[in-house]
């Protein structure tokens, strides 16, 4: 493949300077990794310097970035830390976010099709979680309540569009769509079953042993589950990232049953292979994929950015600001800000709407450079409300 030698060259070597770039400018401004991945994207792709163009190697390297980002999503959620009030409040906040963006969907494409309505009405739902994890992690907000409020917000801002494009984009009519929808939750209920019980002694001493040695069988069984569940959402015609993001949810189980220590090592690998090399690589090519040259045509298609950068927080801030009205303001204000930061599904769900020829290019343009504006001002916003609030009452800080 000398072909692709070149650029696949430049894309890790724009990965690679991402965070050093990171870390000279949150100096001065915090700027999120993902969020200069995407800009040196841009800047090394047609729209700009014209270095990359992707390759076949790219693509599929890319497309399993995405995959594994929603795989570690879902391997970060802690059931016992959502149940109960966050997970309510935040079903409640993305059901309303649901119709509050199909009906803005509606009046901004008041003379398109259905599935045009639907692309932007769903892609204004979504949140970041992939995303906005590393964020909260590396502020020390991802083990406190507020991290587990956000968790929530974001499991179902991520769950639930993932869910609507199996059903509402998949190109085939609502009844089969449903039909293969409960196929592949039959199947990963089956599987979540197995999970929950102790791994077979023969297996988990080989997964104790290789842990530390070049058999690595846990990394190795996570990487089959999520390879395996991506198929079967596939072969489904479901949208593949649920089945990554199922495959996350079943592996946390199947290590539920190991040693605190044991279970760090193998998340601490996971997010080495994830965001060491197949992440940055998703996010630098949504950058080169980016088409600048369509969002700049016209003063029109530039003026739809920040629209959508407000729609983000209309859609989804307002209703999570509405329904954790027993919080504190500032936690309420940092919860609207963090749920209205969205990215990873914008790009896939207007990508679809430009394949399918329901969206135009320069809109779709738009909506992912809001996403992007979203993801570099909301967290950082959001951290400090977290933080105002934590000040006035410690107890936010509590694990």
């Amino acid at each position: 493949m000398p072909h692709d030698s070149a650029p696949f060259l430049i894309v890790l070597a724009l990965a690679f300077v991402a965070p050093l770039a990171a870390d000279l400018l949150g100096r001065r401004v915090p700027v999120p990794t993902v969020v200069l991945e995407l800009l040196l994207g841009v800047l090394a792709g047609p729209s700009v310097l014209g270095w990359v163009h992707e390759t076949t190697v790219l693509s599929f390297t890319a497309n399993f970035g995405l995959a594994f980002l929603m795989f570690l999503a879902g391997f970060e959620i802690d059931p016992s830390r959502l149940n109960g009030r966050p997970l309510r409040l935040a079903t409640l906040g993305w059901v309303v976010s649901l119709v509050v963006g199909l009906v803005v969907g509606l009046l901004l494409v008041w003379s398109g099709s259905t599935m045009s309505r639907l692309v932007v009405g769903l892609a204004l739902t979504t949140t970041a979680l992939g995303t906005l994890l590393p964020i909260l992690r590396d502020a020390g907000a991802l083990p406190t309540r507020f991290g587990a409020q956000v968790m929530a917000i974001g499991t179902l801002g991520e769950f639930g569009p993932i869910v609507a494009v199996s059903l509402l984009l998949s190109g085939r009519n609502a009844d089969a769509s449903a039909v293969a929808l409960a196929c592949f939750a039959a199947v990963t209920l089956v599987v979540l079953a197995f999970a929950r019980r102790p791994l077979p002694s023969a297996l988990d001493r080989v997964v104790r042993a290789t842990l530390h040695s070049s058999g690595q069988l846990a990394i190795r069984l996570a990487v089959l589950v999520l390879a395996a569940l991506v198929w079967a959402a596939d072969e489904l015609g479901l949208d593949a990232l649920l089945g990554a993001f199922a495959a996350g949810l079943i592996i946390r189980l199947l290590l539920s049953d190991m040693p605190a220590q044991s279970r760090e090592t193998v998340a601490a690998k996971l997010d080495a292979i994830g965001f060491g090399m197949f992440i940055p690589v998703f996010f630098v090519i949504s950058g080169v994929r980016f088409d600048g040259r369509a969002l700049f045509a016209d003063l029109g298609t530039v003026a739809l950015l920040p629209l959508f950068l407000a729609l983000f927080l209309l859609v989804r801030g307002v209703p999570t600001y509405l329904v954790e009205r027993g919080s504190p303001v500032a936690v309420r204000l940092g919860l609207a800000l963090f749920a209205s930061a969205g990215l990873p599904l914008i790009v896939v769900i207007t990508g679809i709407g430009v394949e399918e020829g329901e969206l135009r290019a320069g809109t779709a343009a738009a909506m992912v450079g809001a996403g992007m504006a979203s993801v570099l001002v909301f967290p950082l916003l959001g951290l400090r409300a977290y933080r105002k609030a934590r000040t006035a009452d410690p107890a936010m800080a509590e694990h």
